[in-house]
């Protein structure tokens, strides 16, 4: 591995001002030009990209205490970072002469959307790709745009054995790409997740990746599978906010005195309980997801992944996303009045994790497939 970029020190760094600009990011709707080229400087987009393409190929934990940093000065920039991050994976499924040509800078980033919403019908050479996806994070920031899409040959949509359609990641020059102006939501709206849409564009076969089917790079971070990794950046992301919103109850609470009372909020009993119990919850729900991803990581490293560790891993994030969110929810209703002013960091806290708590990734039906396989049930695995 690259130990050349501490990428913890370089988010820490940047960490005072996304603070200051966090206002200007929500409003912009997108992570700002000049903030983004300074995060692939820095090497957070390079954070997952395979290290003989000049990326930092580092330990999941590193890539996801980095993102943790930067949530906890902004949400925004922080998910834009760990989906730039986690798309460079997909670098490993690549002939090596394509992924060259992708990372024909240290300073390319990647960002799309992995479920296949688009068409993708075989051609000569490759194919002709028709789509548009929702939640495209990042994708306004990116050199490259990843776009999820059932393959169509024949006029057939192509299976797989089990049954199951095929899908391919394609991967197209983000001039290919056409942008939609459809992020107009309550939270997380820094992060440019607007819908983007390809029409009729030619998409040659070795641009186009087979999630779980084309041989990966044989290194252990490449063992990983990409959904979890996705679903780990959300709860960095979730874990992050969730501390700024302990730590900012805690500043306030020494000079509020809330109305009616003589005594400030850190006097008041109520008040204690919630903050001693947000932080037990928040807490163990980090050990346990960082246990579960050092755990897998040594696995990855003797050269395997085991069902039982993605199964712990995807139960991980899940329970930190709601934990997280149970926490900001518990310091954004004992700060009373002062939450809901513009003035005060925890209205965008609150927001920004109720964004993070609908992505699929970490929904309720986790709970579901990941309890089946504790109880030993016949199981679909291909989402774990």
């Amino acid at each position: 591995m690259n130990d050349a970029i501490d990428t913890r020190a370089a988010a820490t760094a940047f960490a005072p001002e996304l603070r200051e600009r966090a206002e200007e990011v929500e409003a912009e709707r997108k992570l700002p030009s000049d903030i983004s080229k300074r995060f692939a400087e820095a090497g957070l987009y390079r954070m997952c990209v395979p290290e003989k393409y000049g990326g930092l190929e580092q330990a999941p934990a590193i890539t996801m205490e980095t993102i943790e940093v930067l949530a906890r000065a902004d949400a925004a920039p922080a998910w834009v970072t760990f989906i730039g991050a986690t798309s460079g994976t997909l670098l490993a499924l690549l002939p090596e002469a394509t992924s060259r040509e992708i990372m024909a800078t240290p300073e390319t980033m990647l960002a799309g959307v992995f479920a296949p919403r688009g068409k993708a019908v075989v051609v000569d050479g490759g194919f002709k790709v028709e789509g548009q996806w929702q939640w495209g994070s990042g994708t306004q920031n990116a050199d490259w745009i990843l776009a999820g899409c059932q393959v169509i040959r024949d006029g057939e949509v192509e299976l797989l054995r089990n049954g199951t359609p095929r899908s391919r990641m394609m991967i197209v020059p983000a001039s290919d790409v056409e942008f939609i102006d459809t992020w107009h939501v309550s939270g997380l709206s820094g992060t440019g997740s607007t819908d983007f849409a390809l029409r009729d564009v030619f998409v040659p076969t070795e641009r186009a990746a087979g999630l779980g089917i084309d041989g990966p790079l044989e290194r252990p971070l490449y063992l990983f599978p990409q959904f979890g990794l996705l679903a780990m950046g959300i709860a960095a992301v979730a874990m992050g906010l969730a501390r700024a919103a302990i730590d900012e109850l805690v500043d306030i609470a020494g000079g509020k005195k809330p109305s009616g009372s003589a005594r400030p909020l850190a006097a008041r009993p109520a008040a204690q309980t919630d903050v001693a119990q947000a932080e037990a919850s928040l807490r163990s729900a980090r050990a346990f997801y960082y246990d579960a991803i050092g755990t897998a990581w040594e696995e990855a490293l003797q050269g395997a992944l085991s069902t039982d560790s993605r199964r712990d891993i995807r139960l991980a994030t899940t329970h930190a996303v709601r934990a997280s969110a149970s926490a900001v929810d518990r310091m954004y209703h004992l700060a009373g009045g002062t939450s809901v002013y513009r003035t005060s960091p925890l209205q965008r806290i609150f927001r920004d994790v109720h964004v993070a708590t609908q992505h699929m990734m970490v929904g309720p039906s986790t709970y579901e497939l990941t309890g089946r396989l504790y109880l030993g049930l016949e199981t679909d695995v291909a989402m774990l």
